[in-house]
């Protein structure tokens, strides 16, 4: 046994996770459903590229006035 690890100590977060995981157990299938509308998306690499050629350039100072 190694000098670091404690015998059966969960802590109160991982209690809380796993307590929230019991009384709902769909709750890890709705949050990678969650993800999938926001995040797990394919990229089309022409349309990415057309967006970068098109930015402007920020100026250095962004509330200088041009007099």
């Amino acid at each position: 046994m190694s000098i670091f690890q404690r015998d059966n100590y969960t802590s109160e977060a991982t209690q809380f996770i796993e307590s929230l995981k019991a009384k709902k157990p769909t709750l890890e299938k709705e949050q990678r459903e969650g993800r999938a509308l926001l995040w797990d998306k394919q990229v089309n690499r022409d349309i990415q590229q057309d967006i970068e050629a098109g930015r402007v350039a920020q100026k250095p100072y962004v509330y200088q006035t041009n007099a």
